[in-house]
């Protein structure tokens, strides 16, 4: 019981300004877990694909085989499928090819980074926030000192100890959002060079294909 008294006296000492630092925790959260599930569930390569293994050499070279290695198991709106049916028609020139793979990418990192801009935003406004709580706290606190001087010294200090908690919330939040985003960041630049690897092997293979059977791209 007195933890949660506590917690309110922090809360009431740092005014209003809790609240939306509450709300700015549960967005980060929500963006966290959401993009970590975006990722695991739309990201995944599979071993073959991944550049660092090296791409598994095709007996042919055409699309159908492009096509061929993407596993039944991933799921439609996959990174790897939205590139994969591109390469459907054999008959589209691989300059369009190309440019619409181009066109693909650049919608899937859109899409990857949804809500990264806001996660990014907290990193900023937790902390500020918090201060702002502090701010008011100490202010709340210092109406204890009267005229003539420190009508109660303990509770000062204790006002300002408790008021401090407002910028420990908006830190905590903030830390975690920054590691958060930069997590998310690195591993959209990892997924984009994935895409492009299995991009420029695919073309690779469908221009091969185009030069042994005469067909103008």
């Amino acid at each position: 019981m007195n933890d949660w008294a506590n917690l309110a006296d922090a809360a009431r000492l740092g005014g209003a300004v809790i609240y939306p630092l509450t709300l700015l925790a549960i967005a980060a959260l929500a963006i966290t877990l959401d993009r970590a599930y975006a990722f695991w569930r739309f990201a995944r390569l599979p071993e073959w694909a991944d550049p660092e293994r090296g791409f598994a050499p095709l007996e042919d070279h055409s699309s159908a085989q492009v096509r061929a290695r993407l596993p039944e198991g991933l799921p439609p709106r996959h990174a790897l499928r939205r590139l994969g049916r591109l390469l459907d028609d054999e008959r589209t020139p691989l300059w369009r090819i190309e440019a619409r793979l181009e066109a693909a990418a650049a919608q899937i990192e859109r899409d990857m980074s949804r809500g990264l801009w806001l996660l990014e935003t907290i990193v900023t406004a937790a902390p500020l926030l918090g201060l702002l709580g502090t701010i008011v706290g100490m202010m709340h606190s210092f109406k204890l000192i009267g005229g003539d001087g420190l009508v109660n010294p303990s509770g000062v200090t204790g006002g300002v100890a408790q008021a401090l908690i407002a910028t420990a919330i908006g830190l905590v939040i903030a830390l975690v959002a920054l590691f958060a985003f930069n997590f998310f960041s690195r591993r959209i630049e990892r997924l984009m060079d994935e895409l492009e690897s299995f991009a420029n092997e695919a073309v690779s293979e469908l221009r091969l294909t185009a030069e042994r059977t005469g067909r103008v791209s």
